[in-house]
């Protein structure tokens, strides 16, 4: 078994642009500020741009300075291609092949540099990873505990469920510790309906907890979450 750091989160979306990268600065921001060494893992990305003829990841650049810039942007993000197409099909446009072993070791990296290492997915769990692969098998193989990002949109509901039956569907191996709501616009100027009501309707129909709710462009979480606990132990702790 790879040696990787023992203590982490993997942070997968409901689907596309539900915020993953967003939500994952704002924990790696949070625990930062709190003094711990944070590692943030973004394992692979498309729709890269070349910058001083690199090809560069915006999201990983976001996650590494909400970290505190630690290591390097390579050490963040091993495999990036241009094409915003699920990576894999992405690589092969280039004359390339995802690199599943770089996917390991590049979390192994982090193991003696971190205190915690924010992992984010690509899409959502059953997102290819390659021909035979998905993100959720990623998932299971880090053994971290999974962070699902919910847009507030119209459709929510619907989205969370699915993501948590395929979660559940995992063979046992894969646990979801909660879900971050997370406001893609105003709610103010937005006139979907269903944003006032995702919330409780997603706590109703879940056992699952609801972490926090992540206002539009709000830049940190307004509720109390213990990230480090939830890393260490699965779940949120509890009063007594």
């Amino acid at each position: 078994m790879f040696q990787h750091p023992p203590v982490g989160l993997f942070i997968a979306g409901t689907n596309t642009d539900a915020g993953k990268t967003y939500v994952s600065a704002l924990i790696a921001k949070q625990l930062h500020r709190s003094g711990l060494r944070v590692g943030v893992y973004k394992p692979v990305a498309s729709g890269c741009v070349v910058q001083d003829n690199t090809l560069i990841s915006s999201d990983a650049v976001y996650l590494w300075e909400a970290a505190g810039k630690p290591l390097n942007l390579e050490a963040v993000c091993p495999q990036r291609f241009a094409a915003p197409i699920t990576p894999h099909l992405s690589a092969l446009q280039e004359g390339k092949t995802l690199d599943r072993e770089t996917i390991t070791t590049g979390l192994s990296v982090w193991k003696d540099h971190c205190d915690i290492v924010i992992v984010e997915g690509a899409g959502g769990l059953m997102t290819p990873l390659n021909e035979k692969e998905y993100f959720v098998d990623l998932a299971i193989e880090f053994g971290y505990p999974v962070i699902i990002v919910t847009p507030n949109i119209i459709g929510a509901i619907n989205q969370t469920l699915q993501t948590l039956i395929t979660a559940n569907g995992a063979g046992g191996g894969l646990h979801v510790a909660g879900i971050v709501l997370n406001d893609l616009s105003d709610p103010a100027t937005n006139h979907d309906p269903s944003v006032a009501s995702n919330r409780q309707q997603i706590i109703d129909r879940t056992p699952v907890p609801m972490l926090a709710h992540v206002k539009h462009r709000a830049a940190e979480f307004t509720e109390a979450v213990d990230w480090l606990e939830i890393a260490k132990n699965g779940s949120p702790a509890t009063g007594g």
